[in-house]
């Protein structure tokens, strides 16, 4: 049996590119962006620990930009907005892989941070990240619901957490008992996935309470 440090000399090293080796016409050597994930049920203030972030990023210079769904224009069509009427300016999108043409190439190239709110509408929100943190170099926050009012995945923001640094799980306050609410409870009978509202249709609750209301609607 080969013992470690033979099996590592025999490796082929890895090849390293050092800046005298390089064409000095090339473009600068891009550094690697971060993905930063914030998750929770509705009413668990995702999208204002979003907003903390991205306010602290801008006040060390950084050059950053919000982005939401276009599909959410509960409170404001061109402003983030939190539950507590906190407001943000932003780009709303139908989808994130049209945004660099949109927002101009050259101010996106400017860009350090790209905030995106109610992450859960961007179907194309893993193959964006991938490029925007990969191949960009730019630092993505992403706010969003993990999972819906049936406890189910929710849109494509699961699937980003492999692609993470760093994932935040928030919690809010059962609407009913006060303990902690880690659940969206619908209080509609409708039944579509995509139903986007409020305090009128939606309320946060806890393990207890979800079950209980499941089973007085069933």
């Amino acid at each position: 049996m080969l013992h470690i440090n033979t099996i590592l000399q025999k490796m082929s090293p890895i090849p390293t590119v050092h800046h005298s080796d390089r064409d000095p016409m090339a473009p600068p050597l891009r550094p690697f962006g971060e993905i930063h994930v914030i998750v929770g049920p509705m009413f668990a203030g995702k999208t204002t620990a979003l907003l903390r972030r991205i306010k602290f990023e801008a006040t060390n210079g950084r050059n950053i930009v919000m982005v939401k769904s276009s599909k959410d224009t509960r409170y404001a069509i061109n402003s983030v907005v939190t539950h507590d009427g906190t407001k943000y300016p932003c780009c709303a999108l139908p989808d994130l892989l049209s945004f660099k043409q949109k927002f101009g190439e050259e101010a996106y190239e400017k860009l350090d941070v790209i905030g995106i709110d109610e992450a859960q509408f961007f179907d194309d929100l893993y193959e964006f990240c991938c490029k925007a943190a990969d191949h960009d170099g730019k630092t993505i926050i992403v706010a969003g619901l993990d999972g819906d009012y049936l406890r189910r995945n929710f849109g494509p923001v699961l699937d980003i957490v492999p692609l993470a640094d760093s994932i935040t799980k928030l919690t809010a306050r059962c609407e009913l008992c006060e303990k902690k609410a880690h659940f969206t409870f619908r209080k509609t009978t409708d039944t579509k996935t995509e139903l986007i509202g409020g305090a009128d249709m939606y309320m946060p609750v806890c393990r207890q309470h979800y079950v209980n209301g499941q089973i007085i609607k069933h």
